[in-house]
């Protein structure tokens, strides 16, 4: 089994360069309060390993690489893990992928698409109270093309138009693009407006309507265009251990597949 030790190190990393205190212990209290970098890395290694939350209080115990990188004498309780998953907000999570990312490498050209992750774990009822439309839960992602690392993320639970997403995603990453790169699905002449007034090359093929809309197509550069699909293979390296989730509720997973995103982006700073 391939060692975890370079992934522990990698989340201590990030944390500390997340938190106003880095150089507070571990354990500052001993087993009952742990520093706000621990419980980050924690909650990324979580991510890390795919497991429920008592099989991975079971495998940090027994695992020489988190005791002695993070310097613990023992393992928070499973129940002090979901606890310290459902306190880090999106805000706080948004800020450790966009560093993450830098760490993995931006060169500015950037791909984005949507997908589907199960989330059959949600109950009927639940579905039905929050006004779901559909099982999966839409997830966006913001990838370059160059080192596959994941910018930002919009997840949706509704039937939203991949467009509109598309202009939401650019607004909020717009001083840090040279070009965007879609497909047909966010043909929008207001997101291509808004490229060029922000200084974005927008590399997003027409919807072929009519003659004029396929010209414009004949017209992309098909060497940048077709690195758009960097952004499946991401999906794919996020899917690899499966797309079901294991929260229940909407905000539960979207942190959740935040941390997944987070981790991605440290293993391709390390490949």
């Amino acid at each position: 089994m391939k060692s975890k030790r370079p992934t522990v190190r990698q989340c201590k990393n990030l944390a500390k360069q997340h938190v106003d205190d880095p150089d507070e212990p571990a354990a500052p209290d001993g087993a009952s309060g742990f520093a706000e970098w621990a419980q980050i890395a924690l909650i990324l290694l979580h991510a890390e390993l795919d497991k429920n939350l008592r099989e991975t209080e079971a495998w940090f115990n027994d695992s020489k690489a988190v005791c002695e990188e993070l310097n613990l004498d023992s393992a928070p309780d499973h129940t002090t893990l979901c606890r310290w998953e459902q306190k880090f907000e999106m805000r706080e999570l948004r800020s450790l992928l966009r560093r993450s990312a830098e760490q993995a490498g931006w060169s500015g050209v950037a791909a984005i698409d949507a997908s589907g992750f199960q989330r059959d774990q949600t109950s009927y009822h639940y579905r039905n109270r929050a006004g779901f439309s559909f099982h999966k839960l839409k997830t966006t992602i913001l990838v370059d093309t160059d080192s596959l690392a994941i910018r930002d993320v919009h997840y949706t639970t509704k039937r939203k138009w991949d467009g509109h997403v598309g202009l939401q995603v650019y607004r909020r990453n717009a001083e840090d693009l040279q070009a965007f790169l879609a497909d047909a699905n966010y043909s929008w002449s207001d997101l291509r407006e808004e490229c060029r007034a922000g200084a974005t090359r927008p590399v997003i093929k027409h919807k072929e309507h009519n003659g004029l809309k396929k010209a414009h197509n004949a017209r992309l550069d098909d060497d940048v265009y077709h690195q758009r699909t960097m952004s499946e293979t991401a999906f794919s390296l996020l899917k690899d251990d499966g797309e079901k989730l294991r929260f229940r509720s909407w905000h539960g997973q979207f942190r959740e597949l935040t941390r997944k995103c987070i981790v991605h982006n440290l293993s391709q700073a390390a490949s």
